[in-house]
């Protein structure tokens, strides 16, 4: 049942925090309570969509090399288990963020929602669409941050997360084809191929890196002389990642290539604690 809900993919609701720092600095009053407590229940709702998708892929799942091996495909969880479930996933994820009582927050947990569902039902069926229905998951993770803050978005801020999110949802497709999934599995696959998902993703991830480094230099964003402090452990992160998809054919889940990789984990950290070197926090 915990491997259902995949909690290592919460991983993904960092992207909540993205806004976070930012907005300390400019001065926002955070209710962390109020904060943490939408952040669950996204990821509650998240939890909930993975076990849709998999009732949904399970016929799907049961030809893939791994996914096989996935409760619902592999019979350890029956239907009839499986979707009271996710059902509990849901109510419980959207009712701690109506607690929250951030009307934009449940509004945005609405949209993600929608996006999700459509690409579980038909979505990811469409070459491009599926990428782009992947990214906006990501991309409504930081506007959801910006919600239960709340704060205005910053447009470079959404620039890099949008890019990043197509990075890595291009890398997914990628790994797809490396581990040799037929179409019969992801028909979405017909509409790829290698040469375009490696320049798709030298060109998202040039853009995620480029966008940030313009926001390092927005003013007020951070201390005047230390804009580019948190710039190299970024750019260190973006570039082991598409080294470890193009040597190792890894990205199929990107928590999981976090999660494995030591330098990217201390680069996350490294990340961190220069950003919080450079803002102005006093």
């Amino acid at each position: 049942m915990i491997r259902l809900a995949r909690p290592s993919q919460w991983l993904k609701s960092a992207f909540i925090f993205m806004p976070v720092p930012f907005a300390y600095a400019d001065g926002a009053q955070i209710d962390w309570v109020g904060f943490l407590t939408g952040a669950l229940g996204f990821s509650l709702v998240s939890s909930s969509i993975y076990v849709m998708n998999d009732l949904l892929d399970a016929p799907r799942d049961r030809l893939h090399p791994t996914k096989r091996e996935r409760p619902i495909a592999s019979g350890r969880i029956t239907r009839a288990v499986a979707i009271p479930y996710g059902v509990l996933l849901l109510a419980a994820g959207t009712a701690l963020v109506w607690s929250v009582h951030k009307p934009a927050a449940v509004f945005l947990l609405a949209i993600y929602l929608a996006t999700s569902a459509f690409y579980c039902i038909d979505g990811k069926n469409l070459p491009l669409v599926d990428v782009f229905l992947l990214s906006a998951g990501f991309l409504l993770r930081v506007l959801f941050g910006t919600a239960l803050i709340p704060a205005p978005a910053s447009s470079w801020l959404l620039l890099c997360a949008s890019t990043l999110a197509l990075f890595l949802a291009f890398t997914k497709r990628r790994s797809d084809l490396v581990a040799g999934v037929g179409q019969e599995h992801r028909p979405s696959l017909a509409g790829y191929n290698m040469t375009f998902l490696n320049q798709a993703m030298g060109f998202s991830a040039g853009i995620a890196l480029f966008s940030y480094a313009l926001y390092s230099m927005s003013p007020g964003a951070f201390i005047p002389g230390r804009e580019f402090a948190s710039l190299p452990f970024a750019a260190f992160g973006i570039l082991e990642f598409l080294r470890r998809a193009y040597v190792h054919g890894e990205g199929g889940s990107a928590a999981e290539v976090i999660w494995t990789s030591p330098p990217m984990l201390i680069a996350a950290l490294g990340w961190v604690l220069a950003v919080l070197w450079s803002l102005d926090v006093a």
